[in-house]
């Protein structure tokens, strides 16, 4: 028998009822990049593509079990972490990823999609990512508007996107991708994805908006770099593919039922078998 010859990835997330956003919308990712995707599943949500009703959180010793059982077994090429629920979440898979240092690690711990904790838990549940994962990232994903949210979990004044960001670099993150960003004058929606490594910025890249809305097109992008970075692109090669994948997959986006738009992250196979 072949032994596996796509990339694996582990992959950290939620389990979303449709599979727009979490673990499943990763797989779907992973899958059309050409990866294997394995997956622990951090919590358990009731929901459809208009709104998220409740959610159960997997206890961490489930979460930690469920990593370590296949880590033991198989070799992964990236792992990729979503949105946590806990403190004891964050530490546990922590503790899990600081064994696997030459692995890239992807961070995208916002989701949009998952209900908010109350002020508290939420500062305290940030401050926990930024000290124990933040620093183990190869690539920590977040918005100019979720990067001022997790900023304000160590600084006293009012910062700017250049002084979080190289406070995040200085903790050990490698690359930092700050998405939503002001764009070029002209650009239909004025926004762009920016890229920052330890020498400034690597890449700015302008984009045009769709119409939306969307659920999930943040962590097409994250998953997408995941999946690019385990088939040996580096960080800036990564982010660049990944932006081309993600905007295909939102120019194809499917509205399953009466909520928002979910991308479609087979495109590519769809556009083939249409012709």
């Amino acid at each position: 028998m072949q032994n596996q010859t796509s990339p694996l990835i582990l992959t950290f997330g939620a389990l979303d009822p449709v599979g727009a956003t979490g673990i499943q919308a990763d797989l779907a990712a992973f899958s059309a990049l050409s990866c294997t995707g394995l997956s622990v599943a951090t919590a358990l949500l009731i929901g459809d593509t208009a709104r998220i009703e409740d959610l159960q959180e997997i206890d961490p010793d489930w979460v930690s079990d469920q990593a370590r059982v296949v880590l033991e077994d198989v070799t992964v090429a990236a792992f990729k972490v979503g949105a946590l629920s806990s403190i004891e979440q964050v530490a546990a898979v922590a503790e899990i990823l600081s064994d696997y240092p030459d692995a890239p690690l992807i961070l995208d711990p916002f989701s949009s999609r998952l209900p908010l904790p109350g002020e508290d838990e939420a500062e305290e549940l940030m401050t926990a990512v930024r000290q124990l994962l933040v620093p183990q990232a190869t690539l920590l994903m977040l918005s100019q508007v979720e990067l001022g949210r997790m900023a304000e979990t160590w600084r006293e004044e009012e910062g700017d996107l250049d002084a979080d960001v190289a406070h995040l670099l200085a903790l050990g993150c490698e690359f930092v991708l700050v998405t939503g960003t002001a764009g070029a004058a002209g650009t239909p929606g004025g926004r762009a994805n920016t890229l920052f490594g330890a020498d400034g910025v690597a890449s700015h890249d302008d984009w045009s908006a769709f119409p939306g809305p969307f659920i999930g097109a943040g962590g097409t992008l994250s998953a997408a770099a995941a999946a690019h970075m385990a088939r040996g692109a580096d960080v800036e090669q990564a982010v660049q593919s990944a932006q081309a994948y993600t905007i295909g997959a939102l120019s194809k986006a499917q509205r399953y039922g009466m909520g928002k738009l979910v991308p479609d992250r087979f495109y590519s196979l769809t556009t083939k078998m249409q012709s």
